[in-house]
């Protein structure tokens, strides 16, 4: 069980993020102003709660706010997630429940750490599992992203609805029913349970077998694990797989396919 820190630690940090904000910008009169930021009545105000309450908060003495309390302060406060994560840890010893917020491209820096895999196809992929960046191998060795439409570009269209994808997986249904329980945990995991809805529910009327994987409520996660290829150019490929969650967005993962032995390697290769 964790700790939560002392009351204090709240106050202190709540006081110096008001001290940073800027009253002009969000409609106060900055005329007769000692200090820097925002009055403490001010940010009562924005957060609909007692201006002598949320003094005493700051003074350490005002007890432990709920989790609805604390997301109405970041909100008064303009904090970002990282910031407003910070204040749950010290007010209630915990993270915040999640607030999806869908990515729609990788930064330049995560770009660059796939291509830096020259042999190892890599792939980011948000919560509903539409492929946002990939590098040259993932062209040649999952699938060539670049020529897709986006909407094509998810993994699980590709796997219940293209007959290509199915016929170069060695064990599709098997495949199948892991991705579906690892996807409802990476949704879950992700606070977007009701943006995979209409995916959820067009793969449910196109295709039986994801309907009844998706009925079996089954939860997974993609972890590690060796993937066959049937690839249409090489034959056999033999893959080592690793995810990994990106920090600072819950809605990221990246996944890695390192060749399994050397064969597999010079295979890529040859494909590049």
């Amino acid at each position: 069980m964790q700790s939560v820190t002392q009351p204090k630690d709240l106050g202190s940090y709540l006081k110096s993020r008001r001290a940073q904000l800027d009253p002009n910008a969000l409609g106060f009169h900055t005329a007769r102003r000692r200090t820097p930021g925002l009055r403490r009545e001010e940010v009562a105000h924005l957060a609909c709660i007692s201006a002598t309450w949320y003094t005493w908060l700051e003074q350490g003495r005002g007890g432990t706010p709920s989790a609805e309390v604390l997301d109405r302060i970041c909100q008064a406060l303009r904090l970002s997630e990282r910031e407003r994560e910070h204040v749950f840890h010290l007010a209630l010893g915990r993270a915040p429940g999640i607030h999806y917020a869908a990515t729609g491209t990788v930064t330049e820096r995560l770009q660059k750490v796939l291509d830096c895999m020259p042999i190892s196809p890599a792939v980011i992929r948000n919560a509903t599992w539409d492929v946002l960046a990939w590098n040259k191998a993932a062209t040649v060795v999952l699938s060539d992203y670049p020529t897709l439409p986006v909407q094509e570009r998810n993994i699980l269209r590709r796997i219940f609805l293209n007959p290509q994808a199915r016929a170069a997986q060695s064990d599709w249904y098997a495949l199948a029913r892991y991705l579906v329980a690892a996807f409802r945990a990476d949704a879950t995991r992700a606070g977007a349970s009701v943006e995979i809805r209409p995916l959820v529910e067009e793969l449910s009327s196109a295709s039986p077998e994801f309907a009844a994987l998706w009925q079996s409520n089954d939860i997974g996660g993609m972890g590690e694990g060796t993937k066959i290829l049937l690839h249409r150019n090489v034959g056999k490929l033999s893959l080592e797989y690793s995810s990994f969650s990106v920090e600072g967005q819950p809605d990221l993962t990246m996944v890695v396919y390192n060749p399994s032995e050397e064969e597999d390697a010079q295979k890529i290769r040859s494909l590049l």
